[in-house]
């Protein structure tokens, strides 16, 4: 087991580390050994860390200028950035993507920390004209205490956009982390305790999903829920919390397309055609799982993506290569599960990436694979593989573009590549998603720019401001004075 630099089995309530009578165990992906232990909260845990957010609310939290939550949340931005390195190692060992991959996760924990330091003065309401006598205006409250559900593929990074948001604006917050990674999520919660903020403002408490998750989208105490997550988990939660009319931010995963037109700069495109199906071994809501190619230059395209594929390293994650192992053994079998429907059917692999000799012999890992010729009614094109897979697709000009990157049951992120300014702009109109990246793709994670889905990639936004306003709830002053 590779020794933690903290103790990682107590759940954090009201400012103190608290023992649980059981433990998880977590496992390192990349070779399949145990890693370490985890507290296994449940439904006493999470009504005491419920408890502790209100009272913080209620006491020194909540007394706290706008100005004053901004200079924490800005001090525990430093403090990350500091660590980043400590961080990335838990992050790569704790979910197995390379450390380079990693690293750049703390760094963006700690942009979203200095960027809602800096916005939590910044919120405003307004003045509204209304009738002669009056003087009406409205606020930007906090809900309450918030619930943080957060997955294993990128726990620094969700943290910074859901929590660090819910801080910002005055919220007492409960995280639950994934059981299969939830290293750094423990490590933010003592550097944001060491930073100095104030006792129950954040608390942690690791476990089950069905156990620590279902109590705390159900508690009655919770004012408003933030997950991310599989659509059917989303479900449950947003009817639990339906029970308690709480509002829900969902997002829960895509089938994004990247639309590759005739007169697109290629050399320009295949790196974001590649590295945004593969990141994180493609453990990614964003992911570019589908490749839609112009037929006039299908073929070019699909053979320099082939190039790239055979070329990636794949290995564990502090070997810090491109392609690290998935999650864990069932999250491998489902993927393994996905690329057993190309035997037998019209489909090819037109590149797949080798796993090398000398691999941890149980770590999860899958050959990322590059699917030709799919066809956009097929699983492969339509159900979210969450692995290393990418599926290309061949188009006749914008309406059968439009047709098939809107014909699957997600809509959260789409590319274009065209040199067409009217083109782009058409196609980001029309595309039914909450992101659209014109000659891009991801913006290099964008802070600013506000995130979400439509349809059954959940709805709500989180980062930038629309997070802010997310997080708050608007109320409404008139006085009549005359």
């Amino acid at each position: 087991m590779d020794a933690m630099p903290f103790d990682t089995t107590p759940v954090l309530v009201a400012g103190h580390w608290r023992a649980t009578a059981a433990t998880l165990p977590l496992f390192n992906p990349s070779t399949g050994a145990e890693l370490a232990r985890i507290a296994r909260g449940g439904a006493a845990e999470v009504d005491a860390a419920v408890q502790a957010a209100q009272a913080a609310l209620d006491g020194e939290w909540g007394a706290l200028t706008a100005a004053e939550r901004g200079r924490l949340l800005t001090r525990i931005g430093a403090l990350v950035l500091e660590r980043a390195d400590e961080l990335a190692r838990l992050e790569a060992l704790d979910v197995g993507k390379p450390l380079k991959q990693a690293r750049a996760d703390a760094v963006a924990l700690a942009r979203y920390l200095e960027f809602y330091g800096g916005a939590a003065d910044k919120v405003h309401g307004e003045t509204i004209p209304f009738a002669n006598g009056y003087t009406a205006f409205t606020l930007r409250e906090p809900h309450g205490v918030t619930a943080h559900i957060v997955p294993w593929n990128y726990p620094m990074q969700i943290i910074g956009r859901s929590v660090g948001a819910a801080l910002a604006m005055g919220n007492a917050c409960v995280l639950k982390p994934a059981e299969e990674a939830c290293l750094s999520a423990i490590a933010f919660a003592r550097i944001a305790t060491e930073a100095g903020l104030p006792a129950g403002a954040l608390n942690l408490v690791p476990g089950l999903g069905e156990e620590a998750g279902a109590a705390l989208s159900s508690h009655p105490g919770v004012r408003h829920i933030s997950f991310t997550g599989s659509v059917g988990v989303g479900a449950l939660i947003q009817a639990a919390a339906a029970k308690n009319a709480v509002p829900v931010t969902l997002e829960l995963g895509g089938k994004s397309p990247q639309i590759v037109f005739a007169d697109a700069d290629l050399d320009a495109a295949l790196p974001f055609l590649v590295n945004a199906g593969i990141q994180n071994a493609g453990q990614t809501c964003s992911a570019a799982s589908r490749i839609l190619v112009e037929r006039p230059v299908y073929d070019a395209v699909l053979e320099r993506m082939a190039e790239r594929y055979r070329a990636l390293r794949v290995g564990p994650a502090l070997d810090d290569l491109d392609v690290g192992p998935l999650i864990s053994q069932r999250q491998r079998e489902t993927v393994e599960g996905y690329l057993g429907l190309v035997e037998g059917s019209a489909l090819r692999v037109a590149a797949r990436a080798a796993l090398p000799a000398g691999l941890p012999r149980g770590g999860y890992y899958v050959a990322p694979t590059l699917l030709a010729d799919v066809d956009p009614g097929h699983r492969l094109a339509q159900e979210e593989i969450f692995g290393p897979v990418q599926a290309v697709t061949a188009f006749e000009g914008e309406a059968e573009a439009l047709r098939i990157a809107n014909g699957t049951a997600f809509g959260l992120v789409a590319g274009v590549w065209t040199r067409d300014g009217g083109r782009s702009l058409r196609m980001a109109r029309k595309l039914q998603c909450g992101q659209v990246f014109v000659n891009n793709y991801g913006a290099g994670g964008g802070i600013e720019l506000p995130f979400g889905g439509v349809k059954h990639s959940g709805h709500g936004r989180e980062k930038g401001f629309e997070a802010l306003y997310g997080f708050s709830v608007l109320k409404t002053v008139a006085i009549r004075h005359e």
